[in-house]
Parts: C-alpha cells; structure tokens; sequence
C-alpha cells in the first residue's frame, strides 16, 4: 500500500512541504523546519586519487544519458569545485520518498537521489567522486559560502530568494493531483473533462485554485477551505468527491493528514512551482548545472527519472489534460 512508503517520515514530510510551495496557506502543511545542524561528516567515501584542483574527475560518469557531456564537463572542469576533484552535493538532514529511499542518497534510490548522479554523470564525476552533506532547509538560504557544490531538496524557484542564492533551470515542475477516498467518484479519472462533473474542494490562496478555476472549470462551484482539516471534514461528509492540491502536498496529505485516501493521478502539464539545485549566489557552477539538466532533458534521462519516481512509485498516473 503506497501509504505505508511515508507514515514513518511525518516529521520530514512537514520539510518536505515547506519546500514545495509558499502559496500553500494551511497552517500544518508551512510548518517551518525544525532547527538542525548541518553535519560534519561526508556521508560517503570519496576514492582515493583526484584531479588535479580547480578540476573536475576525468572518469567515466555515471550517469547514462546518450546525450554528449563534454560541455558540462568542461565548464565544471573550468569552474572548480568546492573539493578538488570531488562533486559536494547536499540534501536535508532528513531525506524521504519519493526524493531519497532509506535516507540514503548515495544508493541513488528516489527521485533527487537520482538527479544528482545524472547531474554528476554530465558534470565528468563518477559515482565515487560524488560527496554528500547534510544542511537544514532555511540555513541554505541565506548569502554567503556553502560548503556544497549545489543543494536539492525541494527548493521551488522564487524571485525573493534568488536574490541571495543561485538557482539552475528548474528539474522538476510540480503538478497538480487529484485525491480522495479510495472510493470517489474520482477515482477513475484519465482526462480534465473526468473531473468537470464532480464536486472538488480546494485550499484558499493557492495555485491550485487558480488552475480549478482557470482551468478544469468544474460544472460545480468549487467548494474553497482555509485548512486541509476543513477538507477532510467535508470529504467525510461527503460533501466533496475529491480535493485538487500539487504532487508533493497531495502525496502528504495521504500519507500522513488524512488516512485512507489516495492520490488518483497527476494532471498532465499542469506544473506551476518549479524545483531548482540550489547554489552560492554567483556561483561559476551555475552555468555548468544548466548545461548538464539541458543535457538530461535533451536525452530523455530527465523525464525517464521523473517517470519511474513521480509517477510509477508514487502510484500517480497522469490524468490527459485534453
């Protein structure tokens, strides 16, 4: 039961949250991270022999894509590294499905974990040459040096916090999800014009709102709720069929705020918050970052990473937005 893949993370999906979406207005979904300490320690084990500094490896990258590297590699061969010949690439101090499996990134098991090894593959890093650290969620943001070459957990591009740090091109843009109970009416939706018929509840002040009205247009006024808790009680009710929120906050919400329901499909093309690696305001890496994503999203790797870990793992198959 996909359920069980997040119950035991419900601190970490308050992270996760927080993350994903400053419109999102309920009180329990923008809990701040708890306050941490980055650690100190890798939590992997670089190979011995680097390259020379300033450098990027000159291994075989990881990653597999069919696309050529040589202009990522370059860049970040010119660029340097915060460790000679080591790629430093941080996560949250706690890191959860569907972006990293048993807290373990360096298995490259979940979405993120995923990512950064592609990323490091088009870079010229092999998988023995990729470093991890671990940096709470707010401290990152903020000027000054990290001690990482770039951070990914989450971190939707906003104009406000570009100002003090850089963000790459956006590697994954978060769509919107239908859920309910298992039950619903809504369960067997496959197309926009399988959700105009039914009743749907949504959160106030948030971009899903928007795409309701904009967008599906529901035959039925949309019934509008300050909290998710409000929503529950009217899905309990049956008041509503289902509840329209992005990926990440629908994906929460079943797991850990409302037992029984399920996330009954993503709406294809839908994506409005925009997930970017993190990086020092001005970093030379930037530039070197977008060449590898452009690399990975001319490839196919990108979008089969994001198949087999938005969609096939989170059991949330796209709903045809024609």
């Amino acid at each position: 039961m996909r359920r069980s893949l997040f119950l035991p993370v419900v601190v970490a999906g308050a992270l996760f949250v927080s993350a994903c979406g400053d419109d999102e207005a309920d009180p329990v979904l923008d809990t701040a991270p708890l306050p941490t300490t980055p650690a100190t320690e890798p939590l992997t084990t670089v190979a011995d022999g680097t390259a020379p500094a300033g450098t990027a490896a000159t291994s075989e990258p990881a990653s597999s894509a069919p696309g050529d590297a040589s202009a990522a590699a370059a860049c970040a061969a010119a660029a340097g590294t915060v460790s000679d010949g080591v790629l430093t690439i941080a996560t949250g101090e706690f890191a959860f499905p569907p972006y990293v499996l048993d807290d373990d990134p360096a298995s490259k098991q979940g979405f993120e974990a995923a990512v950064a090894y592609a990323v490091a593959g088009q870079l010229g890093f092999a998988d023995d040459q990729v470093e991890w650290v671990r940096t709470g969620f707010d401290e990152v943001i903020a000027p000054g040096a990290k001690d990482f070459d770039f951070n990914l957990q989450q971190y939707t591009i906003t104009d406000e916090r570009a100002e003090v740090v850089d963000f790459s091109e956006g590697y994954y843009s978060a769509p919107q999800a239908i859920l309910g109970y298992t039950d619903s009416a809504a369960a067997g939706a496959t197309t926009i014009d399988d959700l105009k018929g039914l009743k749907i509840g949504v959160q106030t002040n948030t971009t899903s709102l928007t795409y309701l009205e904009d967008v599906i247009q529901p035959d039925q006024e949309p019934l509008v709720y300050d909290t998710n808790v409000d929503a529950k009680a009217a899905l309990d009710a049956n008041q509503i069929d289902a509840i329209i929120a992005d990926l990440p906050t629908a994906l929460y919400i079943t797991a850990v705020e409302i037992e029984g329901t399920a996330v009954f499909g993503q709406i294809e093309g839908s994506g409005t918050d925009e997930f970017g690696l993190l990086l020092a305001k001005d970093s030379p890496l930037t530039e070197c970052v977008d060449l590898a994503l452009q690399a990975l999203k001319d490839s196919g790797e990108l979008e089969a990473i994001t198949e087999e870990w938005m969609a096939e793992y989170t059991e949330a198959p796209l709903i045809s937005a024609s």
